[in-house]
């Protein structure tokens, strides 16, 4: 057999995407890969319920439908604080998947570095592999997610042509603050790189935290690409909505690399979706208080069954800590892979293992999301409380 690309040797399928295919093989409740159990809003499905039969149906403009862009620049303009010309700045693309994938085959040579933070979202890694170009993982510690911005400074020294923000932080759910960007926003400009941010979760923030654009910060609109999706904000993970900005330039290069990538977005999906992009803000301040409560009611579970997880200030995710089984005598040599797949055996709970997120050797975390109804979390505590017992 003749051989294969070496590059698809270098990393695995996505453990997050398996652990559902195990989750659903043994009928567990899977709160590993995010996506909700509730509906989309009304409005996006009467939206789509015309459009199966008004449409369209056939191709929309290759990098986004007119109305659709139009809507995304409206209410990204707000967020950044300009005017976003949706000619010229945005790239409707199949998921946030795809606008990460564009903005690195844009940026990246072969060869070429970029920094990520670790832990991190399992597909930056990859999306810089495929690139041809080499990730350099800068850690967040936790328990705090706290990074050294000397670390940054030594990757950018090392040529790093981009840095990978996710902001809020997907596994850990930091919101990084605006003097932490304002310091990476700093050497990126000096070192002459940009930086990709991924800015799906931008409404699931908690008091007292707030999200901040880096795109908006002064002086960083020609070095960020901006990577987001429409997939959690309005629950319609499988919908595949996504989309890029960033100044012309990148963003007439990255339209090429989407071209031949995905062609385009769904186009009866646009024209459903484009009703969300013009909600109110009391949308998202209503989005934003139901999953607060949404976290507040699982936080408060996982400490009733006596489980030690971190506090997550944006996203739906929360890391928790599994330390205390893997020292019992009956997980003797787990990994925490082996504990996930465990647990969705015997648990019927399913989670993702915390080592598919760190570059660095750490195997003690699992990840849960609480994108739920609450009666739904109400039978996972019922669930992770019969497990705490293991060790008492």
């Amino acid at each position: 057999m003749p051989q294969l690309s070496k590059r698809v040797g270098t990393f695995t399928d996505s453990v997050i995407r398996r652990m559902t295919r195990i989750s659903d093989h043994y009928g567990a409740i899977n709160l590993s890969q995010g996506f909700p159990d509730f509906d989309p809003p009304k409005p996006i499905l009467d939206a789509l319920a015309k459009a199966a039969y008004a449409g369209p149906h056939q191709y929309s403009i290759t990098y986004g439908a007119e109305n659709f862009r139009q809507a995304l620049a409206e209410k990204q303009g707000r967020a950044i604080g300009r005017t976003i010309d949706p000619e010229t700045e945005i790239v409707v693309t199949c998921g946030g998947t795809e606008a990460m994938m564009c903005a690195m085959m844009t940026v990246c040579n072969p060869g070429d570095k970029v920094l990520v933070f670790s832990p991190f979202y399992e597909n930056y890694g990859a999306d810089a592999i495929l690139s041809g170009a080499e990730p350099i993982y800068v850690p967040l510690v936790p328990p705090e997610y706290n990074f050294d911005i000397s670390l940054v400074e030594d990757g950018f020294r090392q040529g790093a042509k981009a840095i990978v923000v996710c902001n809020p932080s997907n596994p850990c759910g930091k919101v990084f603050t605006e003097e932490e960007l304002l310091a990476i926003g700093r050497l990126a400009v000096q070192y002459d790189a940009y930086v990709i941010t991924d800015e799906v979760y931008e409404h699931m923030v908690y008091a007292p935290y707030h999200h901040t654009c880096m795109a908006a910060l002064p002086g960083m609109y020609d070095n960020t690409i901006t990577c987001n999706s429409l997939s959690k904000t309005y629950s319609i993970t499988g919908w595949r909505l996504g989309y890029l900005i960033g100044p012309a330039e990148v963003v007439e290069n990255a339209k090429k690399v989407h071209d031949f990538l995905t062609v385009g977005a769904a186009a009866p999906l646009q024209e459903a979706a484009t009703v969300g992009l013009r909600f109110d803000q009391s949308y998202y301040d209503a989005l934003r208080e139901t999953y607060t409560q949404k976290r507040d009611f699982f936080l408060a579970g996982l400490d009733r069954a006596g489980l030690k997880h971190n506090v997550p200030q944006g996203t739906y995710f929360v890391m928790v800590d599994i330390q205390e089984f893997l020292d019992l005598p009956m997980f003797a040599g787990y990994t925490d892979l082996q504990f996930c797949e465990w647990m969705i055996q015997h648990v019927g709970v399913a989670a993702v293992p915390g080592s598919s997120f760190f570059r660095e050797p750490i195997n003690n975390y699992i990840r849960l999301h609480f994108a739920r109804e609450e009666s739904t979390l109400e039978e996972v505590i019922r669930r992770l409380t019969k497990m705490e017992a293991l060790v008492k």
